[in-house]
Parts: structure tokens; C-alpha cells; sequence
């Protein structure tokens, strides 16, 4: 197997963690978001979509982070706790992942492009007003996530882990790169990152995450090409 992976991405992560919890064995094929490899025609060989993560096996190619990671837990056998046979534990997680598309992942990504690619393709700092309401849509899913999905649960479907709690976790992670902490005043959540973060192995989690946690590296990294390709998007999206 292999994984087109950057650790930069939140999808990727997840994939990259459950693939090393499950012990699946895999190449490691970096695709460097920052220099827009992924848009190269190299990649677009692998994948027309131009978009990581990329599983391949063999001559089977799939995209979708979590379309990946149900088939890594089918595949391989996976403990049925990561994605539960039961019926209504299963829609519970496929709840979790139809939700959080537009809520944690769309308001975590957009405190992580204002914070770290804002200044350099608007040419200014981010306007109070706008990280504000940032903030506040972000604020509002960590909310629903704590109220709704976790309640009083161990993790997001029950007492044991599964795929929504590493996806979730690697979505929460992204803003927590740009220096934003995310946990504090929220012990309920605190406990629950301890508790993932227990499960999947605290040299693992940190692996996973390292690249993230140095996000204020990223604006001097980025490919002045690639730069200016995605300009005219960003500034579409933040005009």
C-alpha cells in the first residue's frame, strides 16, 4: 500500500494515525502542499483530483479521506470498535463525519488560513473583526462537539475509540498549530484528547502531529509559484 500523504493536512493525518494504530504496512509518499506538488502532473498520474490523501493499492486507487479509512479498517480487520458492524453505533459515526465537513474542519481550516496565509497573500494583517467571527464559529462546533457528540461518553460514539475521534482530533489539531489553544476552559474536551491521545499512543500522536505544530514555519516554505497559483482563490475566499 501506499499513502500520498502532507502531515500539513488534516485528512492526511487521520489516515497516516489509523494506518499506524492498525499496523498496516505502507509507503509513505510526501507530496509537498506547500511547493503545490500535489498540482504537478507527476501526481496527476496517481490521482486526476490533485488532492492528498491518496491511498493506493496496488492498481487500486481511492481518494476521500474517509472513504480511506473505512477501507483500511475493512481490509485489515480492524477491532470493530474503529468502525463498529452495529448499525446505529455505525450511523452515529457517519453522523459525526457528515457534520463535521462544514463545521469543525470548514471553521478549524479557516482559523488556519487566516492566521497563517492571510498576511502573505493579502498583503496585511488579518482584520480584528474577521478572526473575531472566526473565532466564534470555531468556538460554536468545539461547543457542539463537546454537547452533542461527546456528552458525558468516553469518546464520540461510546467507551471506546473509533475513526470520528481520530478524524475530530486531527481537525481540532490544525488550529491548535497556528497557537490557538483550543482546550482551554473546556475540560471536557481536555479529558477526551488525553484520552485519544492514550489510545493511539502518545510518540504516535506526537508523530502525527509534529509537522502542524510547527505551522508558524509554513509562510516561509511555501513555493513562490505555487503562491501565486493559489492567490487569486484566496483572496476570492477572503475579499
Amino acid at each position: 500500500m501506499e499513502l500520498y500523504l502532507d502531515l500539513f493536512s488534516q485528512p492526511c493525518r487521520s489516515v497516516f494515525l489509523l494506518a499506524k494504530v492498525l499496523e498496516i504496512p505502507f509507503e509513505f509518499k510526501y507530496v509537498n502542499l506547500a511547493t503545490g506538488q500535489h498540482l504537478g502532473d507527476e501526481f496527476g498520474k496517481v490521482s486526476l483530483m490533485r488532492k492528498v490523501p491518496v491511498m493506493k493499492d496496488e492498481e487500486f486507487v481511492l481518494t476521500e479521506s474517509t472513504a480511506i479509512l473505512e477501507y483500511m479498517v475493512q481490509k485489515h480487520r480492524a477491532p470493530d470498535h474503529w468502525f463498529p458492524s452495529e448499525l446505529l453505533l455505525r450511523a452515529r459515526i457517519n453522523e459525526y463525519l457528515s457534520w463535521q465537513h462544514t463545521n469543525l474542519r470548514a471553521h478549524g481550516s479557516k482559523i488556519f488560513l487566516l492566521k497563517m496565509l492571510f498576511p502573505l497573500m493579502m498583503g496585511c494583517e488579518v482584520p480584528k473583526e474577521k478572526m473575531d467571527t472566526a473565532m466564534e464559529d470555531l468556538n460554536m462546533s468545539l461547543t457542539q462537539l463537546e454537547n452533542y457528540f461527546l456528552q458525558n461518553k468516553l469518546f464520540i460514539i461510546g467507551d471506546k475509540i473509533s475513526v470520528a475521534d481520530i478524524v475530530a482530533m486531527a481537525e481540532i489539531m490544525q488550529p491548535v498549530g497556528t497557537g490557538v489553544d483550543v482546550f482551554t476552559g473546556r475540560p471536557k474536551l481536555s479529558a477526551w484528547r488525553d484520552r485519544v491521545t492514550a489510545q493511539v499512543g502518545v510518540e504516535l500522536f506526537k508523530e502525527a502531529n509534529e509537522v502542524i505544530m510547527k505551522a508558524k514555519d509554513l509562510p516561509q516554505n511555501i513555493d513562490k509559484t505555487a503562491l501565486e497559483m493559489m492567490k487569486p482563490k484566496f483572496q476570492k475566499m477572503f475579499s
